[in-house]
């Protein structure tokens, strides 16, 4: 079990998703896992997202088919996650290296 579950929805973030995911994935808190949820983006954020998959296996994506949402998606990811903390990220933005450490 995780210490920490961050929860990353997204829709249409291809300019500001790699700079998330670098900002969580190079948390000094390792034992995270990272639940991405695809609110139905249409632009080449979900390309972006894969090849991060490829990376690193504490990545888990979620894929809803039909636009809900950011409140749809963060209880969906809340459904799924492992942690014994929850934190949630928004796409569009990056995070101190210590945030979850903290």
């Amino acid at each position: 079990m995780p210490k920490v579950s961050v929860i990353i929805p997204f829709n249409n973030v291809e300019n500001y998703i790699e700079e998330c995911l670098n900002s969580v994935l190079s948390q000094t808190l390792n034992d995270i896992e990272i639940i991405l949820i695809n609110d139905a983006s249409t632009d080449r954020t979900i390309e972006i997202v894969e090849g991060y998959l490829q990376k690193d296996s504490r990545i888990k994506l979620i894929n809803i088919n039909e636009r809900k949402g950011q409140g749809f998606a963060r209880n969906r990811g809340i459904e799924i996650a492992t942690g014994e903390y929850i934190g949630f990220v928004d796409s569009d933005d990056f995070i101190e290296p210590d945030m979850f450490e903290c």
